[in-house]
C-alpha cells in the first residue's frame, strides 16, 4: 500500500535518523481521540521523550509527521506503543510502517544492502554507498529534486548505514558490520499479515522484495513458515508449485489488537 511519497527521495528523514526509541515514546504518550496536530502540540510542550533542545523537538515533529499517518494506516503503532509492546517487536514493524512511504530506506535495505549481504560482504563504510546514492538521480522509478552536493552525499549515506545498525542489521560506527538477525516470531507474524494484504498468493508472498529490508531471502522467510506451522502459529503447506497459507487473523490489526497486547 503505497503512499503519496513513495517514489520520493528525501534526504531530510535519512539524515534525521531512524528514532526508533523516540518514536516509541511520543506513541507512548499519544492521545489516540485527537488529530495529529494536537498530539505534536502537545507533546512539544510537555517533551515528554526529553528532547532537551526546540530545534531538535522541531526536526522529530517534522520527521513523525512526514513518515507516519496516525490516524489511519499507522494508527495501529500508536496502539501498540501505548500498550507497552516490546521495543524489540516494535522496532521491525516500525521499519516497515514507515516505508510504506519513505522509498528511500526501502530502496536501500532491499537492493543495495541485501545483495552487498548475500554477496558476502562484511564491512561496509560510507563511501562504499556513494555510487548507489549517485546512480538515484539517473532511474526513471524514483522522483528527487535536484543532485546533492558531495557532503550531502555523505550524510544521506552515513544516515542510511546507521539506520542500518539501528534496526539491528549491523553494528559498529565508522565502518559498519553485519550482525545475525532474526525476526522475532510476532515481528514475522505481523509483518506476513501486512504483507498478505499487498500479495495474497504464498508463493509470490515468500518472494516479495521487502523481506529483503530484514536480509531475508525466500529459503529464508519459507523456512520460518515451516518453523511457524510446526509450532502451531499459522498453516503452511506447499506440494509441489501450490502452496496454501492460512493465518491466525484476517488482518494485521487484527493481530495486533488480538494477539499483541502485553
Amino acid at each position: 500500500m503505497a503512499g503519496a511519497r513513495a517514489r520520493v527521495v528525501s534526504s531530510f528523514t535519512v539524515i534525521k535518523g531512524a528514532l526508533v526509541e523516540p518514536t516509541y515514546d511520543l506513541f507512548r504518550h499519544w492521545d489516540l481521540s485527537r488529530p495529529r496536530k494536537w498530539n505534536l502540540d502537545r507533546l512539544k510542550s510537555a517533551d515528554p521523550v526529553g528532547a532537551g533542545s526546540a530545534n531538535w523537538w522541531r526536526d522529530l515533529a517534522k520527521t513523525v509527521n512526514r513518515r507516519f499517518d496516525t490516524e489511519g494506516r499507522d494508527r495501529v503503532l500508536v496502539e501498540l506503543a501505548r500498550r507497552g509492546l516490546a521495543l524489540e517487536t516494535f522496532r521491525p514493524l516500525l521499519l516497515w510502517h514507515m516505508t510504506r512511504d519513505e522509498f528511500l530506506v526501502r530502496d536501500f535495505l532491499s537492493r543495495w544492502l541485501y545483495d552487498q549481504h548475500a554477496a558476502g560482504a562484511f564491512r561496509i563504510r560510507t563511501e562504499d554507498v556513494a555510487p548507489y546514492l549517485d546512480g538515484l538521480h539517473d532511474r526513471e522509478d524514483v522522483e528527487i529534486k535536484e543532485r546533492w552536493s558531495p557532503s550531502t552525499t555523505s550524510r544521506v549515506a552515513s544516515g542510511l548505514l546507521r539506520m542500518a545498525v539501528d534496526f539491528g542489521l549491523m553494528t559498529g560506527t565508522l565502518a559498519r558490520e553485519f550482525v545475525p538477525y532474526h525476526l522475532p516470531d510476532d515481528a514475522f507474524l505481523y509483518l506476513l499479515h501486512a504483507a498478505a494484504r499487498e500479495e495474497p498468493n504464498p508463493h509470490r508472498l515468500v518472494h516479495a522484495p521487502d523481506w529483503r529490508m530484514y536480509l531475508m531471502g525466500p529459503d529464508d522467510v519459507q523456512r520460518e513458515l515451516f518453523r511457524l506451522h510446526q509450532l502451531g502459529r499459522l498453516r503452511y503447506e506447499v506440494a509441489g508449485s501450490v502452496a496454501e497459507l492460512r493465518l491466525p487473523r484476517a488482518s494485521a490489526e487484527e493481530f495486533a489488537r488480538e494477539e499483541l497486547s502485553p
